[in-house]
């Protein structure tokens, strides 16, 4: 009876010292970069062994992508969340001051973020892997067009839910870039705001 409590414990801890050792590496990368950060200045930050780091993860490659699924999901909720509030009618101009509203553009994330699309670009398998999270955050975006359709006609121009999926993804990337050069977060969210309505509408807000 005593093991399951034990084991129990063991996980939580385990679970806590995974989540440490991605919050430290965040930090550490965007400080620092990708490539130029060791496995022992991610544990130093964290405040544990290379054995700790080792029952975790199996190199940084792995605890890079860890870090970068565990904030690709995030920003994948917060446009499905972002999204899902309209019923079966879809208010673009609402939707997507929501999606804007919400969104992650956080600076040291986007550091992290480019350090990683750099990597990816090197090493296909790893590309291969980026490309499936991406296309996560794109069937979020067609899920919510497709069940709108019929009551919001989109622009000729986008084709069809899946293009104008990859459509919106592209003005994020666009914006984002800008972002880390300017470092002006309401600019950018003004941007991407204007963005998506245009692509979304007919440019003046207007959704037939």
């Amino acid at each position: 009876m005593a093991a399951e409590p034990t084991a129990r414990r063991v996980t939580r801890r385990r679970v806590r010292t995974r989540a440490n050792l991605l919050d430290a590496a965040f930090a550490v990368f965007a400080a620092k970069g990708f490539g130029r950060v060791s496995i022992e200045e991610v544990c130093e930050a964290a405040g544990y062994s290379r054995g700790a780091f080792y029952s975790n993860f199996d190199s940084l490659d792995e605890l890079f992508f860890a870090l970068y699924r565990q904030r690709a999901d995030l920003i994948a909720r917060q446009v499905a969340d972002a999204l899902a509030g309209d019923g079966p009618d879809l208010d673009v101009p609402a939707s997507v001051d929501r999606v804007t509203e919400v969104l992650l553009l956080d600076l040291d994330w986007l550091l992290v973020k480019t350090d990683f699309l750099v990597h990816a670009a090197r090493d296909p398998a790893v590309a291969q892997s980026l490309l499936e999270h991406r296309a996560r955050l794109r069937g979020a975006i067609a899920d919510r067009l497709a069940r709108a359709r019929g009551h919001t006609a989109l622009p000729a121009v986008l084709g069809d839910v899946d293009a104008a999926a990859h459509a919106v993804v592209a003005a994020y990337d666009g914006v984002t870039t800008q972002l880390l050069l300017d470092k002006d977060v309401d600019s950018a969210r003004a941007w991407l705001k204007q963005l998506l309505t245009a692509l979304l509408t007919d440019g003046s807000g207007n959704q037939e």
